[in-house]
């Protein structure tokens, strides 16, 4: 069983509170404790129980954000979750895995907690059923969720990307690298410049190009050698 990443959340505001607490909970790896508005109650928690993430605000009665990150440096991951850009500088010193200037959207936080992933302690549950991303559709606040086993191929068309479903697409603002941030190279190679497949959607192959349920995508000669090394690999 995958461990996941086990975090609570210091605020001295309670909507600031709801928000996270919906963010995490669309987080298959996350796993919240709980929350608390007292630095000094969220300092105890830290001493007491298996905490492995703390979302932490900076501007807190008793102990500033800073303050309480300076006791607790190296028993606790702390993402920053402020309002005041100017201790940003201080809280990198502080080793913080990030720091989200408030208000930000439910992707910002995404790519924060990602950073996690690949640290070899945490390790996300990779079950069908939890394997999944958010996209970016439309509207300032609108997300999609996709599921990685779903996806056939992602192709860039300039400052967007098209995630191919076997049924249909989705578009988002984002770029051809960020997404494949968000993919494993065991299921997933790049083929052009244009194109991300997936390897168990590729029905066959040429020279030139491959077939995804008879859509033909061509194969940039800077990935040729790559994507024909994993084919071999794969021969009877």
């Amino acid at each position: 069983m995958s461990k996941k990443i086990k975090c609570i959340i210091v605020d001295d505001e309670p909507p600031a509170i709801r928000l996270l607490e919906k963010y995490v909970s669309k987080v298959a790896f996350l796993e919240l404790v709980t929350t608390t508005t007292n630095s000094l109650e969220a300092l105890q928690i830290i001493e007491e129980q298996n905490i492995d993430l703390v979302f932490l605000d900076i501007q807190m009665p008793n102990l500033t954000g800073i303050q309480l990150s300076k006791i607790v440096k190296g028993k606790v991951k702390i993402i920053f979750t402020t309002a005041y850009p100017q201790f940003a500088l201080e809280s990198y010193d502080l080793d913080a895995v990030d720091y989200l200037l408030k208000p930000f959207e439910f992707e910002r936080f995404y790519q924060a907690v990602l950073k996690l992933k690949s640290e070899k302690a945490f390790i996300e549950d990779t079950t069908e059923k939890n394997d999944f991303i958010f996209v970016k559709t439309g509207s300032k606040n609108s997300f999609e969720k996709v599921r990685i086993i779903d996806i056939c191929y992602i192709e860039s068309l300039k400052n967007y990307v098209a995630i191919h479903l076997k049924n249909k697409q989705i578009i988002t603002y984002n770029t051809l690298k960020h997404i494949a941030e968000f993919l494993s190279k065991k299921d997933f190679i790049k083929i052009h410049k244009s194109y991300i497949v997936a390897i168990n959607h590729i029905e066959r192959t040429t020279t030139d190009s491959i077939f995804i349920h008879n859509t033909e995508l061509s194969i940039g000669d800077t990935y040729r050698k790559d994507f024909f090394e994993m084919i071999n690999k794969q021969k009877l």
